[in-house]
């Protein structure tokens, strides 16, 4: 399949994601060498995330989310553009629970979320359900464990509307797989700059094989503008790391941090079954508040959602898996009635080579 690509206004959107990771490599007063350099790019990483509703039987609301990415310390990067902001260091702490410097981890994701009403196959407007809404970005993340606490930073920037090609890439997986095609895609939110910037704290509680593992973040911005606080009990054998990963802004784990905590745990392998919820007060939610800057289709939106999770995780070796099943709660209201609650599936898939 192949997708028309209008890069021309995502060029800015580029550079200034570019910019502001850049702004968000480490700060450590190393010297940078060749050999440094190879051994970063003799261990790339690389990761991927994909959230769906098909599995749970509905085309409908958050229908898909794609995100890939990967991490690392890229000290050519970290020495061209330093030092880390000062209020990420702040925020993240400057020392270890035993006064050694813990390692900051960078990472750059590019990614694409789509959202539709119930019934795809009208084209008129439909003001009494979800607007038809896509947001496709890059981001840069920061991140550091120091002990038994995770500190995810991270900023995303890119545009919703037609050009974050919610359409033909929606239009196209449906005709590969021989679906109904969407057809109100005429009615979606227009064109618009968004950026969020959140950060998630993680704590981790128990032993190596039963664990609760809570966690509280806020994120900013004109996508969305949040508090949340949640948490999940696993059981398992060998756990290590803070519990599956996400796609949401701070959900995930980069690979060589995740490496930095098997250096802890020396077995080959793996697993554990979780379950758990997250709680948010969402004050801005553009797919369903509407553009910020111009007039667009909006619905009335929840303050309080929940989701509820269950599902399993898989390492071995440097490979690592999770799928799980979220249950969320509605998100918005109607004259007609509530907007309803969805399900879908979450799978991530991360690899570091040797």
């Amino acid at each position: 399949m192949r997708l028309p690509l209008p890069l021309g206004p995502l060029l800015p959107v580029l550079a200034l994601a570019l910019l502001v990771a850049g702004a968000s490599a480490r700060a450590e007063d190393e010297p940078t060498t060749i050999a440094t350099i190879k051994e970063e790019i003799k261990r790339p990483q690389i990761q991927v995330f994909i959230e769906n509703d098909v599995l749970a039987g509905s085309d409908r609301y958050y229908t898909n989310g794609i995100k890939l990415g990967g991490g690392g310390e890229f000290p050519l990067l970290g020495a061209l553009l330093k030092p880390i902001p000062e209020a990420i260091i702040d925020v993240m702490g400057r020392e270890g629970p035993d006064g050694e410097t813990p390692r900051n981890h960078l990472g750059f994701f590019i990614g694409q979320n789509i959202y539709t009403p119930k019934d795809i196959g009208i084209t008129e407007r439909q003001p009494f359900d979800r607007p038809w809404a896509a947001w496709l970005y890059l981001g840069s993340v920061v991140q550091r464990v120091r002990g038994n606490r995770l500190d995810t930073v991270e900023l995303d920037i890119g545009m919703v509307g037609p050009a974050a090609l919610g359409k033909p890439v929606q239009s196209g997986w449906h005709k590969l797989v021989g679906a109904a095609q969407p057809k109100g895609w005429s009615n979606q939110i227009p064109n618009e700059p968004a950026f969020m910037a959140a950060y998630l704290q993680k704590r981790r509680f128990g032993t190596s094989t039963l664990q609760i593992v809570p966690h509280a973040g806020i994120t900013v911005g004109t996508v969305m503008t949040l508090a949340r606080v949640g948490g999940i009990v696993r059981i398992g054998s060998r756990m290590t790391g803070f519990g599956p990963d996400s796609i949401e802004p701070g959900g995930s784990m980069l690979q060589t941090t995740r490496e930095q905590e098997r250096q802890k745990n020396n077995g080959c392998c793996e697993w554990y079954l979780f379950a758990g919820g997250d709680y948010r007060l969402v004050a801005r939610n553009i797919f369903l508040d509407g553009p910020m800057f111009r007039d667009g289709p909006s619905v009335n939106r929840r303050t309080a959602v929940h989701d509820l999770s269950t599902g399993f995780a898989l390492r071995y070796r440097q490979l690592n898996l999770s799928l799980t099943h979220i249950r969320r709660s509605e998100e918005f209201t109607t004259p007609m009635g509530g907007g309803g609650k969805q399900a879908f599936y979450s799978l991530n898939a991360g690899l570091q080579f040797d």
